[in-house]
């Protein structure tokens, strides 16, 4: 019987892709969650600092170191959960006059490269937080402990760097095989598509309100 047999490698690959993106999904919403729960702390904070310091002159001790610790919390926590969604900032110039393989070709040409420099901002934070623990560093004012703060940073790159391996594999089977659904990889909208969801949500919040 004639005719070529299926390239199994791509279906391999799926698998792969998709055990790797199940695994990640819940780490990602629980370090988004983190994130959105530190925001939503400094919030109830400050509001509680205000009164504390306009109404009883009576400010929260420590309240800026607070401020200054909990930044890499929610800088860095839903970097990874912003990526799976494809919610970061992307030049697509290039990219949108593309399609099927040389686009798939360029997507993990940039995962790889975002890959290599996740990796090396990986060992230096990492060093940074050992060398912060071994000196004893802190905060100026209340003089609390600041490695547990730049312990944020490798670990939420990590989970990153799991996802961009993601990424790079679920672009490397659809370059190999551009028809197969894709799998672990953001799915970006083009303006158009973008143009319509919105108004349908704005539809639908119409005829809700």
């Amino acid at each position: 019987m004639s005719g070529s047999t299926p390239n199994p490698l791509p279906d391999q690959l799926g698998r792969v892709v998709a055990r790797m993106d199940r695994w990640l999904t819940p780490v990602e919403t629980f370090f988004n969650f983190l994130a959105a729960l530190c925001i939503f702390s400094l919030m109830v904070i400050g509001v509680i600092q205000i009164v504390a310091r306009s109404v009883f002159d009576a400010p929260i001790w420590g309240y800026i170191d607070m401020i200054e610790l909990s930044m890499a919390i929610f800088a860095f926590m839903g970097i990874s959960y912003c990526q799976r969604l494809g919610g970061h900032v992307r030049m697509e110039l290039l990219l949108t006059q593309l399609s099927g393989r040389k686009q798939f070709f360029l997507e993990l040409a940039a995962t790889l490269v975002a890959l290599f420099v996740i990796t090396v901002l990986i060992r230096y934070g990492l060093e940074h937080t050992v060398r912060a623990y071994e000196s004893g560093d802190s905060t100026i004012d209340a003089e609390f402990a600041v490695w547990p703060s730049k312990a944020v940073v490798p670990i939420a790159f990590s989970i990153l760097w799991l996802r961009l391996l993601t990424n790079a594999l679920g672009y490397l089977r659809l370059m190999i095989n551009p028809s197969a659904e894709s799998v672990g990889v953001p799915v970006i909208e083009d303006v158009e598509e973008q143009a319509r969801k919105e108004a349908k949500d704005a539809q639908a919040a119409g005829v809700q309100a």
